[in-house]
């Protein structure tokens, strides 16, 4: 395949929140690898990538960085060259929305504008009026993880309180703008097949425009560290407290039932909690405050090391369009107990103990099976991180990749014949 010039398209490329950051950063590198000239469009905040993958950043007001309307304020005001966008960006935020998609793609769409040099654009995920347009003058690939609408679903599951689900129905209101878009889109790329049947499902997209390609680990940078002892009563999880998606309240509750048998037993969460949240309240309820240790801002090898000296690793989530912990815990040897739904199966096969959704009897029964015969699943786990290295190296992901880019160009070219 020729060398080409690919734009990669992020509206925000946290590089410790969620899975977008570490997306944009490996997708972009593996690329790269692949000898294509790679660079990165982002919105604030902005992506930690590899060196050889050059970053434009595409600034935004970046309103999420703080939840002080002066602060706000002042970024509204600071911004040079402000157009009625940015107006928008702020009051929509103001009033409890999330415009960065929108905003996002009317910026890059007049960024790209002015530019002829890229041969392929991809978009990864903000699904917004502007790629519509972009599409018309480049070959171009939307990127959606999973449906959104699948996370406000849950939300709105979670709680009865109207405050609750008003602000809910404000934060989410950029899916109106998705569900637009999305069934107007040439090409999709998703990473599951349960992701694909969502998009179909809620987006109500062509199933003949979607091609499923899973996403990548280094399994060098996640992998089992010699001579580092595990201990044996450390649980680990990743989830964003007060999120309902990822199912840490049943995580916890197990915990409070393991802390009978086992009273050293604890959880280490990789995630933020919130001062006064739900999970904060939770905690403190379950008298597991000695319990739990939430750590944030960690990078790779951080994370790695604390899989190293964790027993058992937990996903509890009760949605995963991919789930990158699963991946990551079980390259790294460690056993795995995860929910079975959506995407989870996909990427565990075998490997893993899979648990029904919401169950804290099945999550506390299963880490004292694990616990009391751990050389059994130890082996188990040794063979899980040969399936990862078999199946979701970057290698082989990429080279899907580049076959999709490749239909990706053909079509474009005959439309413009």
């Amino acid at each position: 395949m020729r060398k080409l010039n690919i734009a990669i398209l992020s509206y925000r490329s946290a590089r410790f929140g969620g899975g977008q950051g570490i997306y944009v950063r490996d997708i972009s590198y593996a690329l790269n690898l692949m000898g294509h000239n790679v660079e990165v469009i982002s919105g604030p905040p902005y992506p930690d990538l590899h060196k050889e993958v050059n970053l434009i950043k595409l600034p935004g007001l970046d309103l999420f960085e703080t939840f002080f309307f002066k602060d706000r304020l002042k970024k509204l005001f600071s911004k040079k060259n402000k157009s009625i966008h940015d107006y928008y960006e702020f009051f929509s935020v103001l009033f409890g929305g999330f415009p960065e998609p929108k905003t996002f793609g009317i910026r890059v769409n007049k960024y790209l504008r002015k530019s002829k040099k890229y041969d392929l654009i991809i978009d990864n995920q903000s699904i917004s009026y502007g790629m519509l347009d972009i599409q018309k003058r480049f070959p171009f690939i939307e990127i959606i993880h999973h449906p959104i609408t699948i996370d406000y679903k849950h939300e709105l599951e979670s709680s009865k309180k109207i405050k609750y689900r008003i602000s809910r129905y404000r934060w989410y209101s950029f899916l109106k703008m998705q569900k637009k878009v999305a069934p107007g889109i040439n090409r999709i790329i998703t990473p599951s097949n349960s992701s694909k049947q969502g998009i179909i499902s809620e987006f109500k997209c062509d199933q003949e425009k979607i091609s499923v390609i899973n996403n990548g680990l280094d399994t060098n940078e996640f992998s089992p560290i010699k001579n580092y002892s595990r201990n044996k009563y450390r649980l680990i999880t990743t989830a964003s407290a007060d999120v309902p998606l990822k199912g840490l309240d049943y995580s916890l509750q197990a915990l409070k039932i393991l802390k009978k048998d086992f009273p050293k037993i604890h959880l280490i969460v990789i995630g933020n909690i919130k001062n006064n949240g739900h999970t904060r309240k939770l905690i403190k309820k379950l008298n597991l405050k000695d319990n739990v240790i939430f750590k944030a801002n960690l990078s790779k090898l951080e994370i790695n090391q604390l899989y190293a000296s964790s027993s058992i690793a937990i996903v509890s989530s009760l949605y995963e369009g991919f789930g990158y912990p699963v991946i990551e815990a079980m390259s790294c040897e460690v056993p795995l107990i995860a929910t079975n739904t959506s995407s989870i199966p996909e990427l565990t096969s075998n490997y893993a103990k899979l648990i029904e959704p919401k169950n804290k009897e099945m999550i506390s029964n299963s880490v004292k099976e694990i616990l009391l015969d751990y050389p059994k699943y130890k082996k188990i786990a040794q063979n899980g991180r040969k399936h990862i290295i078999q199946n979701f190296n970057w290698i082989k992901i990429t080279k899907e990749y580049e076959k999709i880019i490749l239909k990706t160009l053909e079509e474009f070219n005959n439309a413009n014949i």
